[in-house]
């Protein structure tokens, strides 16, 4: 298995996730998520790598790269929302996609998994979020 950015999992929580799981193939240039649309799956990708990309006015900006064990779709699935970005795959990438309702059945069946499930993305969006802020800060410093 590939390192993950959900580190609090143990391996039997691995292997709840997997048993939930279906493995979707992906080529370059084909997207993961599709921003603004309504998804309800979390995607772990498991080869490859993507790219999060945002709309701009005239072209895409790319935001975040992720590699194996990065996961995208966490901010929808946890908001209930839609995609705020797009994923893209870079090369030959192979995700697992976990629909949202099985996750929560595994949350409400198996509460330590629960618990170690939503501090791990607890701990993934505060990393996100931190890095998000330097690059900002990094940007308006730039511009002055």
């Amino acid at each position: 298995m590939p390192r993950s950015t959900l580190q609090d999992l143990t391996r039997n929580d691995w292997t709840l996730i997997a048993s939930k799981a279906k493995r979707i193939s992906l080529k370059l240039g084909q997207e993961i998520i599709k921003e603004g649309a309504r998804i309800d799956h979390l995607y772990i990708l498991r080869r490859g790598s993507a790219s999060v990309e945002l709309e701009g006015t005239t072209a895409r900006a790319v935001i975040a790269t992720l590699s194996a064990g990065d996961v995208c779709g966490e901010m929808a699935f946890l908001g209930g929302s839609t995609a705020t970005a797009a994923v893209v795959a870079k090369d030959e990438v192979e995700v697992d996609a976990v629909w949202a309702d099985d996750l929560r059945e595994l949350v409400n069946v198996f509460p330590g998994f629960g618990v170690r499930f939503y501090r791990s993305l607890a701990v993934l969006l505060a990393q996100r979020l931190r890095e998000t802020s330097k690059e900002l800060l990094r940007e308006m410093t730039n511009k002055r």
